[in-house]
Order: structure tokens, then sequence, then C-alpha cells
């Protein structure tokens, strides 16, 4: 490969840089704002296949901070830690997406076109180290998923919500389960479920812990 060539499209990307996927032995890492950084789901497929086989000893993901509202990223997060690999969710928004192999090699993506995005793919011996090196100074500054998600709110589905605002409204659980459409024992088993996502020991504490994460309606 000459030091750096431009690639367009997720598909043209997947299939010029298997051999990169495929040479991975140190180091692999990743900057993203989420899953959909290869927009094209069957790139995106191959994309995580292969590193997931990749023989990268060290694997580093970084993501964007409004990647983990969602819930199948925050899933395929914590499949990423389970298998060793450390994550992180950085302070602000990524600029540019970036994965670096081994630190030989670099792929930097271009921004969205309706064409399809443009990535430049590059062996340049400074530019990328320099792209490593920035991605170490917002990983300094960036927060370990586990500290990140104890931090945050718990998410709540629809019918969650619901529940929790029959709570705050001191409904019998016979009124509030018939306003709802649900059996008692469901309305009950809901009750309970909540209170375990809310980490509360009572009903009272439910509300209270709610109103201070701001999930009340």
């Amino acid at each position: 490969m000459t030091e750096s060539v431009t690639i367009r499209g997720d598909l043209e990307l997947v299939a010029r840089t298997e051999h990169l996927f495929s040479s991975v032995r140190e180091e692999f890492v990743c900057a993203a704002r989420d899953l959909h950084t290869w927009n094209h789901l069957g790139a995106r497929h191959a994309a995580q296949e292969r590193m997931r086989n990749s023989g990268a000893r060290r694997v580093r993901k970084l993501y964007g901070p409004a990647a983990p509202a969602d819930q199948r990223t925050r899933e395929h997060m914590y499949e990423l830690a389970g298998r060793g690999a450390r994550v992180r969710i950085a302070a602000t928004a990524l600029p540019h997406e970036t994965i670096v192999i081994d630190r030989r090699f670099a792929i930097l993506a271009g921004v969205d076109a309706p064409g399809g995005r443009e990535y430049t793919v590059t062996t340049a011996p400074a530019v990328v180290g320099g792209v490593y090196a920035l991605f170490e100074a917002v990983w300094e500054h960036a927060t370990d998923l586990g500290v990140f998600l104890s931090d945050e709110p718990p998410l709540l589905d629809t019918e969650s919500r619901t529940v929790l605002r029959a709570l705050g409204s001191g409904a019998t659980d016979e009124t509030a389960a018939r306003e709802l459409g649900m059996s008692l024992r469901t309305y009950r088993r809901r009750v309970a479920e909540l209170l375990h996502t809310l980490g509360a020991d009572s009903r009272f504490q439910a509300g209270v812990r709610a109103g201070e994460l701001g999930l009340h309606g």
C-alpha cells in the first residue's frame, strides 16, 4: 500500500482493508460517535466480526457521550468489555472517527455525504503517530464505561414510566392496574421491577429517587 489512499463508501472500505484487520497483533484502537460509524449494515457487521476475530492483545474503544443513550449500543459496549476490551466515553462529542492498528495503520473517516463518506487509509508514520497521540489525549480524559453508566439515569421504557406516574398519583393498585389495562398481578410485578431498577426499598423511595433523576412524566 502507498502511504495514503482514499476510499469511498463503507463496502469498499471493508473490502480493501480486510488484510489490515487480519494483521492486528498488538493493539486495535477505535474512536466512534456510535455504532453507526459505518452506515451500511453489511459493512458494520463485517467490521465488528473482524474485530472479534482479530489477534489484538489490547483493544480500546472510545465512544461519543451520546452513544450510551441507545440500549443496543450499551449492549454492544458490554459485549466488548466482556471480551476484554477497554471501553470509555469521551467528555465531548468526537469530531472525527478513526481506527489505529498496531500504530502502523490509521483509518480516518470523512464527513457523511450522499454518495457515501470518504475514508483515508494511511501508513505515513507522522500521520499515524499524530492520530494516535490525539486518541490518547481524549482517552485520558474519558470515563470508563462502568463509571459513566453508574452516574447515568436508568433507562425506563414507556410502560415503566406509566407505572411510575401511577405510583406518584397515589392511586390504589387496583385502580392503577385497571386504568393501565393490566391485571393486578402484572401491575404489582412491574412495580417490583421498577423498584429494583431504581434501587429503591419502598414505593415512596422510588418516587423520591425518580424525582432526583428527573424521571417523572
